[in-house]
């Protein structure tokens, strides 16, 4: 792996920043800055404005000067994942030429119906494991979806172990991602790159060395781990932050109303992403308020040598 600390920030403009997006903001920013013995690396921004049907215009616009405003500013100017469709494209036709990925015709009902019927109806997150219908063929019926084949020749390990790493903040990690997924969709018939073929891709173009997320994604890493395999990808650090959570347990997040930042009081709103941090709330200046976090990060996370 490239010695030289690349983090990034890619959120999704369907809105502006929220209380959990800006705890992950602070967290891959503070991660970079302090990274290389307090020298410091790259920070980037990725817009991941895939799905254009859930984007909000104005908004990556948006996220940025609320970035700005609290005094995170990227490396480089930000890139846009609609502009990289030619990279995604590549990567499927590497996976359809190795024989890594397939046509699958069925639909969520299919799928249920398909599980329930051999007693293995088991959802996960909302949605159910792939139960492999559309391997042999999609039997004269139009393909919906490409699937990524999990269990390959090619991979390290055998297809009923799981696919193990280490979180900087969790520990070992660890998912059977043929018991637990599936095959797992990496292109739609009808709609745009799977996310886990275009942050596998992005990561790698941009030679990111630490992902910093939130919790939340951290379900996500095993599919990614494969998909890099897969493509003869270097695998990142991994760093997955505390989410913000309601009085009721609820993550903070759009779908769930989470209210926009207000950042005309920047520092307000970083003291209380850097609490959910584990930092200490500070009262000087922001530039003074993130130097002392840049600080007091070296010494909680175990950041990369």
């Amino acid at each position: 792996m490239n010695a030289a600390y690349v983090g990034r920030f890619a959120p999704s403009p369907t809105g502006p920043l929220h209380a959990g997006s800006m705890v992950t903001a602070l967290a891959s920013w503070l991660d970079a800055r302090a990274s290389n013995g307090g020298i410091g690396g790259r920070w980037l921004v990725r817009i991941e404005d895939l799905d254009t049907r859930r984007c909000v215009p104005g908004a990556a616009a948006l996220i940025m000067g609320q970035l700005q405003g609290c005094g995170l500013l990227p490396d480089e100017p930000p890139v846009f994942q609609s502009q990289r469709l030619s990279l995604y494209r590549r990567a499927m036709e590497q996976l359809l030429a190795n024989a890594q990925a397939y046509p699958c015709a069925c639909s969520r009902k299919e799928v249920d119906d398909e599980l329930a019927r051999v007693g293995q109806r088991r959802p996960r997150n909302g949605e159910l494991v792939y139960p492999g219908t559309c391997r042999l063929g999609l039997k004269g019926k139009p393909a919906l979806a490409w699937r990524f084949k999990v269990d390959m020749d090619w991979m390290s390990s055998s297809a009923h172990q799981p696919v193990a790493w280490l979180d900087r903040r969790l520990g070992p990690q660890q998912q059977d991602v043929l018991a637990e997924v599936g095959d797992f969709v990496v292109l739609r018939a009808d709609g745009p790159f799977a996310y886990q073929l275009a942050v596998v891709v992005d990561d790698a173009a941009q030679q990111i060395t630490d992902v910093v997320r939130g919790e939340d994604l951290c379900d996500n890493t095993a599919r990614q781990i494969l998909l890099q395999r897969a493509l003869g990808l270097l695998q990142p650090h991994y760093l997955h932050t505390p989410l913000v959570l309601s009085a009721s347990g609820e993550k903070f997040s759009k779908q769930s109303g989470a209210s926009a930042l207000d950042t005309s009081d920047p520092l307000h709103v970083l003291n209380d992403a850097a609490v959910v941090l584990g930092l200490a709330p500070q009262t000087g200046t922001v530039g003074e308020s993130l130097a002392a976090w840049v600080r007091a990060w070296r010494g909680i996370y175990n950041l990369p040598l």
